[in-house]
């Protein structure tokens, strides 16, 4: 990875629809070599996918919120993972040092909504502790690069 693929990357960022040819004026390389860059990074996993951004207030998810979780055991932690993967409002999942394990961000239409995601984590067997935060407004989200 060099320079050019970093401006590669960032160009793909803002439109990941952009096509080579629109990369290669922004950034002065020429389309048969933004092409292989491009499918050189998806070779080597760089880039794993191309995907849309989702505006979710206008999709309804007007509720988010993040969920501390604390499991009773390490023996629980494949068990948790796996249920996090299946619930579908659970948008993010890290596994974090400190009090507790994880951080689960949820992505809801209501209260009622988070309700259910709260009883499905607060229900599984593994779960020693929760502690949940509302966010009331989303200040910064995006890739990093």
């Amino acid at each position: 990875m060099d320079n050019m693929d970093i401006r590669i990357l960032k160009c793909l960022k803002k439109n990941a629809r952009l096509t080579a040819s629109s990369i290669s004026e922004e950034i002065g390389l020429s389309v048969s070599a933004v092409i292989e860059r491009i499918k050189k990074m998806e070779n080597t996993g760089v880039i794993m996918g191309y995907t849309i951004e989702i505006d979710q207030n206008k999709m309804g998810n007007t509720m988010v919120a993040l969920m501390d979780v604390c499991l009773k055991h390490p023996d629980y932690y494949d068990g948790f993972v796996q249920l996090v993967r299946d619930t579908k409002n659970i948008e993010a999942c890290y596994y974090q040092t400190g009090e507790f394990d994880f951080v689960l961000k949820i992505v809801t239409d209501s209260t009622d909504g988070l309700d259910s995601v709260y009883k499905v984590i607060k229900g599984f067997e593994g779960v020693a502790s929760t502690e949940t935060h509302i966010v009331l407004r989303t200040i910064k989200e995006e890739t990093a690069l």
